[in-house]
Order: structure tokens, then sequence, then C-alpha cells
């Protein structure tokens, strides 16, 4: 009688640690999969917006905030990658009861891989405009409208 209390008391300590062990998984596996979801949560900013004929990739190395953020532009016509364009960046956030509208305007840069930078400031928390206009020589400017939440 001893001996099978002995041997019941063994298979119930040894279900209750592979249950133990299996909990302690789900737990490392929950808390992996919050960790990646964070990382790739902060891994930046990327928005692609266009018209017909001209496609924009609005990249950034940090996810958007209030404050100053520097954008890089990539943008591409129907000729290809435009590299010689004169590029400006329209934000602004238009009026609401009790607040009124907002905006600022910003000249890009041609960086060396084809690309342009700006800074732009959003100044508070909220859905703001963004107007991309470009200008390639001897052509018509383009305008690409997109929007972007703070």
């Amino acid at each position: 009688m001893e001996q099978t209390k002995t041997i019941g008391f063994l298979q119930n300590r040894k279900n209750s640690s592979a249950s133990h062990e299996a909990g302690f998984s789900v737990m490392a596996f929950l808390l992996a999969l919050a960790l990646s979801t964070t990382l790739l949560h902060a891994a930046g900013f990327e928005k692609e917006a266009k018209t017909r004929e001209t496609r924009v990739l609005i990249s950034s190395e940090k996810p958007l905030s209030t404050g100053s953020n520097t954008l890089e532009l990539g943008i591409v016509d129907k000729g290809g990658t435009l590299t010689d364009a004169h590029v400006s960046v329209k934000v602004f956030m238009p009026a609401m009861p009790g607040m009124p509208a907002m905006e600022s305007t910003s000249e890009a840069k041609l960086l060396k891989n084809g690309k342009y930078s700006v800074e732009v400031n959003f100044s508070m928390s909220g859905t703001w405009q963004l107007h991309i206009f470009i200008a390639p020589p001897s052509k018509k400017t383009v305008r690409v409208k997109t929007s972007v939440n703070i």
C-alpha cells in the first residue's frame, strides 16, 4: 500500500512538472511574440503615394512622431527614377472647431542615392495631410497627395 501511494505521488509530480514546463513554454512564446511585434513596430515608417504617372515612396528610419521628422522620398515617374527635380513638401492639418489650421512647407534635398530628404514638423498628434510637389526640369509640376497619422 505504501509503495502504491509513492508511485501515485511520483506520477502526479511528473504530470505537474510536465504541465509546468508546458506553461513555461507558452509564456516564453508569448513574450517572444510581444517583443518581436514591438521591435517591428519601432522599425520606422514607410508609405507609398501615387498619381497616374508618378509614384513616391515615403520612408523614415524612425516611426513618425510629433516634432521634427526626417522623411526620405523615392520618386519614380513613367521615365524612371527622378534625380533632377525640385521637390517640396507641404504638411498641414485643416482647421477644426476651436483650433486654427496648421501648415508648413519644406524644400527637399537630393541625396547621393537618387532619393530626396526633407525635414517636416508635425506640431501635434492627429491626421496630417502631405502634398509633395515635384517639378522636373522642363515638365509640369506634379502634386502627390497622401496623409499620415501621428
